[in-house]
């Protein structure tokens, strides 16, 4: 299963998720073992849905539907975000770590903000757009 086969492969924005997801899963390597069904089990499955809802949405074909798969991966998003922060306070996360992977979510955030918003700009392909009158 080679990269590149599918549309949403070429999305930046899914490739830049998918490298925060391997960035997640290498720092919670180092999360202590009894938060192995805690917060690594839930920061995993959070960081991992993002890529997903975003292939998923590049999967539909409304607009609207695909919309909703963008916000969810948003949605995700700031879960990771959020548990990042807790993962800082409870000792469980350098500072540097934390940097780079909070670089690695606004990345990530800005590019699928970006594509949310061209959703709602361009026009949908069901759309009809009478000719103009002479």
């Amino acid at each position: 299963m080679g990269e590149g086969n599918y549309s949403f492969e070429r999305l930046t924005v899914w490739q830049d998720a998918m490298e925060l997801v391997e960035r997640v899963y290498q720092v919670t390597k180092d999360f202590p073992k009894d938060e192995i069904y805690g917060m690594t089990n839930q920061i995993r499955r959070a960081v991992t849905s993002i890529p997903v809802n975003i292939a998923e949405g590049r999967g539909r074909y409304h607009k609207k539907e695909q919309a909703q798969f963008f916000y969810n991966a948003r949605g995700s998003l700031y879960e990771v975000i959020t548990f990042l922060k807790i993962a800082m306070r409870l000792g469980y996360l350098s500072n540097d770590k934390a940097l780079q992977i909070d670089k690695e979510c606004q990345q990530v955030l800005g590019k699928l903000s970006g594509l949310i918003n061209a959703m709602k700009t361009t026009p949908s392909p069901l759309t009809f757009h009478p000719s103009p009158s002479r």
